[in-house]
């Protein structure tokens, strides 16, 4: 196990870049990431001057999560039966549609410690994951990260509801790091609203936003729509090449907006609006993170699917 106040070796290389590195005078805790992709690998990493040790289970991942990982200066578990084990807080950030399913798994082996469900999922569903997870977790965290994995200078949110004392562990992790914390309060459900309520807008504006530039090139006019566009400086319909970056991220933000339209369901609101926006991101599911496409190989893949 690395002694306290170490930095990882991900931090060696990264301190000009990030204040993930500096560290805090904390207990130091043994935490569990499930799963290193681009969010939770750094936000793994922010954790790990401030944690005994951020272990990781390397059963079923791809080599690109584990280049993530070792990257990040995280310890390689082989089971997660081990993670669980070893681990005082697990933090689950993974695709939402996995994330019940995820969490089953972590309560079939009894886990004992505390858990912040990190992913972008319906109050219904927190509220779901922490009755599975109750009977033997310390505490249940409902989380939801606002903004960019914190790369590069990018300083992401982490909102939290739950019980004080186990928001208070998650705060103490993070102090001190590129990912800023902030508590509503203690009512589980209230992390995911936020959450979602803001993905709403935000993802699906997005969507507009190509289908938008998508009529317009069809009749000529894209370029006069976007000059249009860019005389309010607060319009996405100014930022027409984040419609490529959308098409690559659509097998991640489809099952998000799925979770969108049934919080609006479950409040009485209307969830078509969501769900037809998660159903034209499905026509990208083949632009998995395509980082090579340009904004017309998304719009005729939009077009002709």
């Amino acid at each position: 196990m690395r002694a306290a106040g170490l930095s990882s070796p991900a931090c060696a290389w990264s301190s000009a870049l990030s204040p993930c590195c500096r560290s805090s005078t904390v207990d130091h805790q043994t935490v569990g990431i499930l799963h290193p992709g681009s969010m939770g690998a750094a936000v793994a990493a922010c954790a790990v001057p401030n944690a005994a040790a951020v272990l990781w289970c390397s059963t079923g991942r791809s080599r690109a999560s584990a280049a993530r990982a070792e990257k990040h200066g995280l310890e390689r578990v082989s089971t997660l039966s081990e993670l669980l084990h070893r681990a005082d807080t697990v933090i689950s950030l993974c695709p939402p549609a996995a994330a019940e399913d995820l969490a089953a798994e972590v309560a079939a082996h009894e886990f004992g410690g505390w858990y912040l469900e990190a992913n972008a999922i319906s109050p219904e569903r927190m509220l779901r994951i922490e009755a599975l997870l109750t009977p033997s977790a310390r505490g249940v965290i409902d989380g939801g990260v606002v903004g960019s994995p914190p790369v590069g200078g990018k300083t992401p949110t982490l909102y939290m509801s739950g019980p004080a004392d186990a928001t208070a562990r998650i705060e103490a992790l993070f102090e001190g790091t590129a990912v800023r914390t902030a508590v509503l309060g203690t009512e589980v459900g209230k992390a995911s609203a936020l959450k979602l309520a803001y993905a709403s807008f935000q993802k699906t504006s997005r969507v507009l936003v190509a289908l938008a530039v998508g009529m317009a090139r069809e009749h000529g006019v894209d370029q006069e729509l976007i000059e249009v566009a860019s005389r309010r400086t607060d319009s996405y319909m100014s930022e027409p090449q984040y419609v490529a970056k959308t098409a690559a991220r659509a097998w991640r933000w489809g099952p998000e907006l799925e979770e969108a339209a049934d919080a609006l369901a479950a409040a009485g609101l209307p969830p078509e609006m969501m769900r037809a926006a998660a159903s034209t991101l499905a026509r990208w599911h083949d632009a998995k993170d395509d980082s090579s496409l340009t904004l017309t190989d998304a719009l005729e893949r939009l077009a002709q699917p």
